[in-house]
């Protein structure tokens, strides 16, 4: 009698099948092949300040972090964030029971969500997001609810920015709701929060009794007067939010994989127990390093942010020329751009033409939305490059206006 056979149960855990091969390594391998002057991904192709490198060289040779690191971080690195957040923010927390170190911003929201959802769980997150969002979100067996920033023109002002739209925000919450998800500075819209927009998530997350996770990586890059402002800052938030920010996007070091969060005793260690079955600790010269960048003097934060309009401006210049329409970023170093004034409304089928038609590569905002219809015509590019690199990419975008 012939044995019978059945189809052979997928390898990958059915929470994680809807996420393949992500479009940044699509996007980067048709860079390399055709030779295009990758945009889409957000590293810099510098390095951060030279004092930084040499402090991780220095922690390296003087034995600093070369075995494990202590499981919360190094004391000197605690003890610099709490400095941070207190000077920048008046946000006192306790070192060594207020923050934990995480192998970068990415670890902290896997290890937060992972910590903090049960099976069931809604979160709602702003849409589009970051896509490791929806895959810890996945993981910890929780379901995210989008709410969409859409894309407003000022009233008149000229302002053209994405907006939160309250109601929106509020009617997606529901008994089921664990908590929000807040990035801001937002990526990939630009978008920077208001005092009025955090103040009414806030009132929402007392009102609901909600934890609340915030992205707040961009933190030190905001422009045009916007302002970044914690949400931990706000009345009856502190005891409810998770803060998360890292020194790769402040001080140019991605690779170095240093992130934290700050939050009350209870939420450090529920977090805590999640991350330590992650990678357990890492990055431990870095960490020293890293403690020694957040003390560096306020006009290195001024002036990385002078460096970073500029570019942003530069850019952005030569893709209004090209005749995209360009959402200007209040905040962090992506611009936003609408690709239909060009005669197009898929933004894949447009990044992947990109490279072979002007030498440039960009991301589809689409693969950062639930809802991808709604992100369809639009089109993300870095300006965290060099000038002459811009300067360049500017130069071959100008062929699709030809």
């Amino acid at each position: 009698m012939a044995a019978m056979t059945s189809s052979p149960r997928p390898h990958l855990n059915r929470r994680l099948t809807e996420f393949g091969t992500t479009i940044f390594a699509e996007m980067s391998a048709l860079a390399l092949s055709t030779g295009s002057i990758n945009l889409g991904q957000g590293f810099p192709d510098t390095d951060g300040p030279e004092e930084v490198r040499e402090a991780a060289v220095r922690a390296l040779r003087d034995g600093r972090g070369n075995q494990y690191p202590p499981g919360p971080g190094v004391p000197e690195l605690r003890a610099a964030i709490t400095a941070h957040q207190l000077r920048r923010y008046g946000l006192s927390y306790d070192p060594d029971t207020e923050v934990l170190v995480t192998a970068g911003a990415t670890e902290a929201i896997a290890a937060s969500l992972l910590a903090l959802l049960e099976p069931g769980d809604e979160v709602v997150a702003l849409e589009p997001y970051y896509d490791s969002y929806a895959a810890s979100i996945a993981m910890a067996g929780g379901r995210r609810v989008p709410v969409t920033l859409r894309p407003d023109t000022g009233g008149g002002t000229g302002e053209a920015r994405f907006r939160l739209d309250l109601d929106e925000l509020r009617a997606a919450v529901t008994d089921r709701t664990r908590l929000l998800l807040i990035n801001t500075p937002h990526n990939p819209t630009g978008t920077v929060l208001t005092r009025a927009e955090l103040a009414a998530i806030a009132d929402l997350a007392v009102e609901r009794d909600l934890l609340v996770v915030t992205d707040e990586v961009y933190e030190h890059l905001t422009f045009d007067g916007a302002e970044h402002l914690p949400l931990a800052s706000f009345p009856g938030m502190r005891e409810r939010t998770v803060t998360i920010s890292s020194a790769g996007k402040t001080f140019s070091f991605t690779g170095w994989k240093v992130g934290w969060i700050t939050g009350a005793p209870d939420l450090v260690a529920a977090v805590r127990s999640a991350k330590q079955f992650l990678t357990y600790v890492a990055s431990g010269p870095f960490q020293y390093a890293v403690a020694e960048a957040l003390l560096l003097p306020d006009s290195y934060f001024a002036d990385f942010r002078a460096d970073m309009l500029a570019k942003r401006d530069l850019l952005a210049g030569g893709l209004e020329r090209a005749g995209f329409k360009v959402f200007r970023p209040a905040g962090t170093y992506f611009i936003t751009t609408d690709i239909r004034p060009l005669g197009e409304s898929d933004g894949f089928a447009f990044c992947r033409a990109l490279p072979e038609g002007c030498g440039v590569v960009a991301i589809p905002n689409a693969v950062f939305y639930d809802h991808r219809e709604q992100g369809a015509p639009f089109v993300r590019f870095a300006f965290c490059k060099r000038t002459g690199v811009l300067e360049e990419a500017a130069s071959r975008l100008k062929t699709l206006a030809a």
